[in-house]
């Protein structure tokens, strides 16, 4: 396809849209709020926002004016930069297909909630009878209604990795149509991409909002909004919490993907991106910092909830055990009485002392969950004890949808634009039939995680599949702009763009502080995966009725391998068949500028 026949987005709102589309997705509700509530509330905020300014806006610029000089792919646009560097596309490439592989079975067990949401009762909220129908499953009640309902009817999950099964039928199904819904919305392209991003970038707010006014309602909101904002400073001397915070950034603009490359690649050549990449960056991390307040805001409650039913429990067995009045003993005064009859009534007390839970907020508080723990468990617990649950549940659920569709859109679009730049295919497909080739490989692939052992499968992909590569990819990239290819050409390509040279600011960070802070956090990820021993993952026990580690078994670990170095290894196999090809045949290989 040639550059001046190639399609555009209708004007820049659909571009930033798409962006913002793309950027704010799952991770903003789940891994953000996970974040701050390990490493101190809102004192996380702090090496946060420093991160976003060091580290994600000056690489969120440079994709963006990559792809709009370019108007490329990833794979086109590093190979005309020089083609030594092809390899780096090749990688994003890779990286986005497996992403696209099993992020897309997350919108398949939404899928799945929502059309359990519309029942009188929803299905998580209480344990199933036994086959004797004489009482619950065992198994649902030594863990909870909520984790049954996702780890044993959602995902039918096997005891390990080593025990394969199946494919679950419903979620194969799911799976299916959230593969539709993607073509459908990528059929044209841009075309069609432009007009969906009207809504999968603007509806989410519009629950958020609803979800903010019901939250901050709720009985014991406050506690987990004033747990989330109480500073614990002591975690800024935590290199942990500067680590996460870095990564955290880097991760939810979607750095490294080759997304905003396409994005921007069907921009016209005089669009400010400058100030589009300030816009999406502050928007992406203000959604955050949003999603968290109506995260906290559910986490109260649902803590709260915990807290006071286990009062309630213990109020019962002390009244029912020590015959008292029933008015006798209340929420305020249990302490009180817990003294005061372990010291009148010393056998007696010692009697219940094994039945007697110990019932404490700042606990209930402080237990993180990440990712889809806190998705589809606790929000599920949390939502069930609200008055008009399923109203909630739906309007939860659709949201997580168009959260993730919307990130699918530019993870699909990653892997399509390079193809249809590649004139061999071009020549033969038409947008609808490649588009679909896509989607159609994808989905088959993808079935592995409907399978009984497919979960954990799906968490080697989510660790290890988009982690250190990303960072890989990324501190390739901003090497080769400011060393390889020059600042001084990159300087004149954007001013070529924008009318005027980027600020010292901008200069600052792309030559020294960005490539740094890239290699002290690849660095960190290869010692801390060393250092860290045998993988491990989690696996669920359904006589426990929780989940448990396990080491991952020899085959596994050598698949986490071939998963890394499928990636990462694009870039030298790629810069080396290039100097072969120059030995072998004479080639001239030269490096070609942006400015060309």
């Amino acid at each position: 396809m040639e550059k001046d026949a190639r399609p555009s987005w209708e004007n820049p709102m659909q571009f930033v849209l798409a962006c913002v589309s793309y950027a704010v997705g799952l991770g903003n509700v789940w891994r953000f709020p996970y974040l701050c509530q390990m490493h101190g509330g809102g004192g996380f905020l702090i090496p946060y926002l420093i991160m976003l300014v060091l580290e994600g806006v000056p690489l969120f610029y440079m994709e963006l004016a990559i792809g709009q000089k370019m108007r490329l792919g990833s794979i086109g646009a590093w190979s005309a930069i020089s083609p030594y560097l092809g390899g780096v596309g090749i990688a994003s490439v890779v990286t986005s297909t497996f992403l696209c592989l099993y992020y897309n079975v997350i919108n398949g067990w939404a899928f799945w909630y929502l059309f359990h949401s519309f029942q009188s009762v929803l299905p998580w909220a209480d344990c199933p009878l036994n086959s004797n129908q004489t009482g619950y499953l065992e198994e649902c009640e030594v863990a909870t209604p909520t984790q049954y309902f996702f780890y044993r009817e959602t995902l039918n999950i096997s005891s390990s990795i080593n025990e394969n099964g199946g494919i679950h039928m419903g979620q194969a199904l799911c799976l299916l149509l959230a593969w539709m819904i993607v073509y459908l919305c990528i059929v044209r392209g841009v075309e069609s991409t432009g007009k969906v991003v009207y809504f999968t970038a603007t509806f989410p707010y519009v629950v958020l909002i609803i979800y903010l006014i019901r939250g901050v309602t709720l009985h014991g909101a406050l506690n987990g909004v004033r747990y989330m904002f109480t500073p614990k400073m002591e975690q800024l001397a935590n290199p942990a919490t500067w680590i996460n915070a870095a990564t955290q950034i880097f991760f939810s603009l979607g750095l490294g993907f080759g997304s905003l490359i396409a994005f921007a690649s069907y921009n016209e050549h005089h669009n400010n991106f400058e100030r589009q990449a300030v816009i999406v960056s502050m928007i992406n991390s203000g959604t955050s910092i949003f999603a968290s307040i109506v995260t906290f805001s559910i986490y109260g409650f649902k803590a709260t909830f915990n807290y006071e039913s286990c009062l309630e429990r213990v109020r019962l067995l002390l009244l029912n055990t020590f015959d008292m009045a029933e008015d006798t003993i209340s929420m305020d005064n249990i302490n009180y009485w817990i003294a005061e009859l372990n010291r009148t009534h010393p056998e007696q007390f010692a009697g219940i002392a094994s039945k007697l839970e110990t019932c404490d907020l700042e606990a209930e508080l402080d237990t993180a969950v990440e990712g889809t723990g806190l998705a589809f468990i606790v929000y599920s617990e949390a939502i069930k004890n609200m008055p008009l649950s399923q109203l909630w549940s739906v309007l939860y659920f659709f949201m997580l949808l168009m959260l993730g569709i919307g990130s699918m859109l530019g993870n699909v679009t990653a892997i399509i634009t390079p193809l249809r730049d590649w004139k061999l295919l071009s020549r033969h497909f038409s947008n609808e039939t490649l588009n679909g080739l896509v989607c159609v490989f994808c989905f088959f692939l993808g079935l592995g995680f409907t399978t009984r052992s497919g979960n954990y499968w799906f968490t080697i992909f989510n660790d290890y599949g988009a982690t250190l590569s990303l960072l890989f990819i990324v501190l390739i990239e901003i090497i080769s702009v400011a060393y390889v290819y020059g600042l001084r050409r990159f300087e004149k390509d954007i001013e070529d763009m924008l009318g005027h040279r980027p600020n010292w600011y901008w200069k600052i960070m792309w030559a020294a502080v960005s490539p740094l802070l890239l290699i002290g956090l690849f660095m960190f990820y290869i010692v801390n995966y060393i250092m860290g021993g045998t993988p491990t993952y989690q696996v669920w026990d359904k006589y426990l009725g929780q989940s448990v580690t396990m080491a991952y078994p020899a085959f596994a670990q050598a698949f986490i391998g071939l998963v890394l170095v499928s990636s990462m290894g694009c870039v030298p196999l790629v810069a080396l068949y290039v100097l072969w090809k120059k030995k072998r045949h004479g080639v001239e290989v030269t490096d070609n500028t942006l400015s060309t």
